[in-house]
């Protein structure tokens, strides 16, 4: 089943010029206050309890779920850290024949730098991904086809997902879906412990509010749920 996940090397294009460059602080970024000293705001620093498990049983699901996020995420990254830079690269170019060969040039070096890392997701790990696609670039993958190859191939691509109970234009909706709480939940928690590296989303949620609305949340009862509906 693994092999359904070919589909996802459209991702490609969206992860070339992959790059982290360190943020330079400017003298707009400080505050000079009496004295002449000076100032640095800082980010805001979330402190979470540790999470209680109801059971052993609710542990090792949640567990089960935290490596599929951890696998799934840093590509979710990529895309999102890249996505400016390709359209800058893409900025210059008028011609539509022009940036179609950009992008099938962009996406023929990729294939030989992703695809076996790619192909190696589960289908769990495929549906997170989809799904933090959609929070790290504020697009579903379908839009993201359909923008830079073209209606038809995003068609074909979630006709070809959907045989594999996949859907390229699921939203990332952690309000009203609980299993996309438990994701969000294990990527805070995350960029706490220093496990994965925080890009800030481009949808806006509220953290602290969903564990609020989520306080009584039966873990075990979400994921058999998904095992239930997928795995079986």
């Amino acid at each position: 089943m693994k092999k359904c996940f070919g589909i996802l090397l459209f991702l490609f294009p969206l992860i070339l010029f992959s790059q982290n460059p360190e943020k330079k602080l400017s003298i707009d970024e400080f505050y000079i206050i009496r004295n002449d000293s000076l100032t640095i705001p800082l980010d805001e620093i979330l402190l979470l309890d540790k999470r209680d498990f109801k059971s052993k049983k609710e542990r090792r699901y949640y567990y089960w779920y935290y490596k599929k996020v951890q696998r799934a995420y840093p590509f979710a990254r990529l895309a999102s850290d890249t996505l400016v830079g390709i359209n800058k690269e893409l900025e210059g170019i008028k011609s539509k024949r022009k940036r179609k060969k950009k992008i099938k040039e962009i996406q023929h070096y990729m294939e030989g730098e992703f695809s076996d890392q790619l192909k190696k997701l589960t289908r769990t790990e495929g549906r997170i991904l989809i799904k933090l696609i959609h929070r790290q670039t504020g697009e579903t993958m379908y839009e993201l086809i359909k923008e830079y190859r073209s209606g038809w191939k995003a068609f074909w691509y979630n006709s070809t997902a959907n045989m594999f109970r996949l859907s390229l234009k699921k939203e990332y909706i952690p309000t009203d879906e609980a299993l996309d709480f438990i994701i969000e939940d294990i990527l805070q928690r995350s960029f706490i412990n220093g496990t994965l590296e925080k890009r800030e989303p481009k949808l806006q949620m509220d953290y602290v509010e969903l564990l609020n609305q989520y306080r009584d949340i039966d873990i075990e009862k979400e994921i058999t749920e998904y095992i239930d509906k997928y795995m079986k």
